[in-house]
């Protein structure tokens, strides 16, 4: 089997262990390396697998805005995803994230933003007084799982639940024959508990209706078309876990990058207009997801290459984030990078692109430009023990399980300035 046409440096077997290698946890804390090697070999490499890998920032492009690069449904003609829009085609994805969009609107998600300014700082507190915590556990988890567990009308009792499934949920992204018996039992329990736990929280929401967002999708109405049940349950669970893990992935690896980069953090502290360019260049550096997977939905072309229909695809965010091709110096961090006063660089793939761009992009971006503003404002200091921190087994939504750091703050609590909920 060929794996690539395009490499005279890489034979076949060279291209298979590179993609095997991918996969070992050796890999997890550093794999740029390794999707380096795989780009320069060429954009598209066939897998023993039988999905091809797309590597390079064009072709991953024309994969994304491609709608025919879509979804393959089951034989019985459902969704892999069930009634989760994430994996859905056009139009039943047109209609769902139409009726969803009506209420995840960016007006409702700016108003977050006060709210989302407390909790960090009630988590900075936290962090403080403790002086030596885990940056994970105390910051990047409750931050994003609060937020969107509040913004559904989950109780806060349910929290801690929520956190279990979800992370039995993100293992089980992780393509099957890397889950052990017991990780595909939990992916597949948690899924379950997820959607019955939707299902009553729907039911209670249309006989009494809370102001949170389960009772404003359960009361979406355009021109008589609204979300079924099973779609509720479905959004639900799509933008609780989508909104959680993905976000937990991008405080952690974004922290990480500025705190090996005593540079960069220092320009962001002397330039805080600077924030909204450093998270896209976080994550354009260090995606939370690494790659994502699409399917020919009819006869196609990529690189010069005929795909039949059904074709599948790995289409390798984190390194087309990083092609040369795409953006100078990719493997620098430059928190100036997408900063308007710059040329404009490409956009970055992180949030994918096209029809299923990412709905809570904007929600992420949020916290993450508060997080840093907060952490400038107080002038709180971040200490990493380690320069290299245990990684979760995942490689799909990959990031640091753990990272201990020290915690100091400057300046007195009483004398911090509030600007963003002003």
């Amino acid at each position: 089997m060929t794996l690539s046409q395009h490499s005279p440096e890489l034979d076949a077997d060279a291209v298979t262990r590179i993609l095997l290698d991918l996969f070992s946890p050796q890999h997890r804390a550093d794999p740029y390396p390794l999707f380096a090697q795989l780009r320069e070999a060429g954009p598209l490499h066939e897998t023993p697998l039988g999905v091809w890998v797309v590597t390079r920032h064009a072709e991953c492009t024309a994969v994304l805005q491609n709608p025919s690069w879509g979804h393959n449904q089951t034989p019985d003609g459902a969704f892999r995803g069930g009634d989760s829009f994430l994996f859905m085609n056009p139009p039943q994805h047109t209609r769902l994230r139409s009726l969803v969009s009506r209420t995840f609107t960016p007006r409702m998600i700016t108003g977050l933003a006060p709210r989302i300014e407390q909790l960090v700082d009630e988590l900075l507190d936290a962090m403080v007084d403790a002086g030596d915590t885990d940056l994970i556990a105390a910051l990047a988890y409750p931050l994003p799982m609060t937020i969107v567990c509040e913004l559904l009308g989950v109780p806060a009792a349910d929290y801690p639940v929520f956190h279990t499934w979800s992370i039995a949920i993100a293992r089980g992204l992780d393509p099957e024959f890397l889950l052990s018996p017991e990780e595909k039992t939990g992916r597949d329990e948690s899924t379950a508990a997820f959607y019955e736990y939707f299902r009553d929280l729907a039911r209670a929401r249309r006989e009494h209706p809370a102001a949170d967002l389960i009772s404003a999708l359960a009361a979406v109405d355009e021109n008589g078309d609204g979300l079924s049940d099973t779609e509720l349950h479905g959004t639900g669970n799509l933008l609780l876990n989508a909104g959680h893990e993905t976000s937990v992935n991008l405080i952690g690896n974004g922290l990480l990058a500025l705190l090996r980069r005593p540079d960069q953090l220092a320009a962001l502290h002397a330039d805080p207009e600077l924030i909204p360019s450093a998270v896209q260049e976080l994550l354009r550096f260090d995606a939370p997801i690494q790659l994502i997977p699409r399917d020919a939905l009819t006869d196609l072309e990529l690189a010069d290459r005929a795909l039949p229909a059904d074709t599948g695809v790995a289409v390798l965010l984190a390194a087309a984030n990083r092609d040369p091709a795409a953006y100078p110096d990719p493997d620098r961090l430059d928190i100036t990078r997408f900063h308007r006063r710059q040329a404009p660089a490409p956009r970055h793939l992180a949030f994918s692109l096209g029809v299923h761009f990412c709905l809570g992009a904007g929600l992420a971006l949020l916290e993450m430009e508060i997080l840093l503003r907060r952490l400038i404002e107080r002038g709180i200091t971040l200490d990493p023990h380690t320069d290299e921190p245990d990684y979760k087994p995942n490689v799909i939504l990959r990031g640091p399980e753990r990272l201990p750091v020290s915690v100091r703050q400057q300046a007195p609590r009483d004398a911090r300035t509030r600007s963003t909920a002003s």
